[in-house]
């Protein structure tokens, strides 16, 4: 079974990756854009029976950096 682990930067914490793409869109002429964010995603397989509770253990204690980042599991049925 998959899952999938998104973390994204909190919406309070300026994103410096995120203004810089959103920069060079603008320069290129994508102007129809008014923000961009970066995050990550960890494409995790698991043994049968896993719990998703689990993963969330595992996404708090090592994917995320809590004080900045948060998290979504969702599972990937592909």
């Amino acid at each position: 079974m998959r899952y999938v682990v998104e973390v994204h930067l909190k919406p309070e914490v300026s994103d410096p990756e995120g203004a810089a793409i959103l920069q060079a869109a603008r320069a290129l002429g994508f102007d129809f854009l008014s923000d961009v964010r970066v995050g990550k995603s960890f494409e995790i397989e698991v043994k049968e029976g896993t719990e998703e509770k689990e993963l969330e253990v595992l996404s708090d204690k090592l994917l995320v950096n809590p004080v900045v980042e948060t998290f979504r599991i969702r599972r990937d049925d592909d």
